[in-house]
């Protein structure tokens, strides 16, 4: 009897997540203090973004920006792609790869409730390694997968945070800016 592995059996609990207007250094200094290599930012546990090593090196250390002085809104990912915690972690690994990324913010019923890696997942099924190399040799970036993914961010309509946007007409939209379209096209 094969039993599949859920991300919510694999994932880290309670994620760190700090405010988008702290600075980078701030950041950086929670980052250290935990011993992790990325921080989720939002409020009330509705990320809308994430800030990695790489975004710190990338786009403040690289472009001359002090750290001090800028801000963890002007430097996170966002919007970023996540999952619920009942998928199974193959399919996790699935998204990981078809989407270029490392990390999935767990949310359950809108909130906050983990995060997985590429190294949860291996950790517990080396196989899915090789799984995910296939994927990501197949197409570096699927546009049509992404469409199908649900992100938490900023609505591009009314500009309100998210944790549930969804791709409409090639714009991530929010589910009251989703309604308002559907009653404009049957009106």
């Amino acid at each position: 009897m094969k039993t599949e592995i859920l991300v919510k059996e694999a994932m880290k609990c309670n994620p760190i997540m700090v405010n988008p207007m702290i600075t980078i250094f701030e950041a950086a200094q929670i980052m250290k203090k935990h011993k992790i290599g990325n921080v989720l930012v939002g409020e009330n546990k509705h990320p809308v973004g994430i800030l990695t090593e790489s975004d710190i090196i990338k786009k403040v250390v690289a472009e001359g920006k002090n750290p001090r002085d800028a801000l963890v809104d002007d430097v996170m990912s966002t919007p970023i792609i996540i999952i619920d915690p009942y998928v199974t972690l193959e399919d996790a690994m699935k998204t990981m790869g078809k989407c270029n990324i490392r990390r999935l913010p767990v949310l359950e019923n809108n909130e906050l409730v983990g995060i997985i890696t590429q190294q949860d997942i291996l950790r517990i099924s080396p196989i899915l390694h090789e799984i995910s190399k296939e994927w990501h040799e197949i197409t570096v970036r699927d546009e049509s997968y992404l469409k199908t993914q649900v992100f938490s961010g900023k609505c591009e309509d009314c500009g309100e945070l998210s944790p549930s946007l969804k791709t409409v007409d090639d714009r991530l939209l929010c589910e009251e800016c989703i309604e308002a379209l559907k009653f404009e096209e049957n009106t």
